[in-house]
């Protein structure tokens, strides 16, 4: 196995770990079977573009980013867009670390069900508005206008009067709920 496959797997398993992922999660959103995915982190399994293409994707990364020779000399992030859910998303950190910020384009829609879960939200709307549901409050966010609360009260948001555009950052137990479920709770 040449330095370079090795490397390729150990970012893979890595990235899939750090954004607390489980085979099962990755081949889900990849549209591989978990066993692939699983043989090709242990290297038992040819990496091919017909499935470094799809786990790049679902990583929220890029192929680039998985072959280049020292990723970590390169501090500038290159956000490539992932469409899902009615939501455009631009992963603006790097996986592995602690904190997480992400641009989310939010289309209008039915509002989510209030969650709730351990961490820390704030977002920042970019453009348009935003109707957050804070418990039994509900909260207009209008462009330049940041909020900020706890994960533990019931939440939720949702663009409202056409798209909105908003910044989000979260600790690492926000990053697992807004991944899971998606980034309009």
């Amino acid at each position: 196995m040449s330095d370079i496959e090795q490397t390729v797997r150990t970012r893979l398993r890595g990235l899939r770990r750090a954004q607390s992922l489980s085979l099962d999660d990755l081949a889900e959103r990849s549209h591989l079977s978990p066993s692939t995915i699983s043989r090709i982190e242990t290297g038992k399994r040819a990496i091919s573009l017909d499935v470094l293409l799809p786990l790049a994707r679902a990583l929220r990364t890029d192929v680039e980013t998985l072959l280049a020779e020292d990723v970590d000399e390169d501090v500038v992030i290159r956000p490539t867009p992932t469409r899902e859910h009615g939501r455009t998303t631009w992963m603006l950190t790097k996986a592995t670390g602690s904190t997480t910020a992400m641009k989310v384009r939010l289309e209008p829609g039915p509002r989510p069900q209030p969650r709730v879960h351990p961490g820390h939200d704030w977002f920042f709307v970019l453009e348009g508005s935003v109707e957050l549901t804070l418990g039994e409050r509900v909260v207009r966010v209008e462009a330049g206008e940041a909020a900020e609360f706890e994960t533990m009260t019931p939440h939720a948001f949702v663009a409202v009067d056409g798209p909105a555009e908003v910044i989000m950052i979260f600790d690492r137990d926000g990053h697992r709920v807004h991944r899971r479920d998606g980034a309009t709770d």
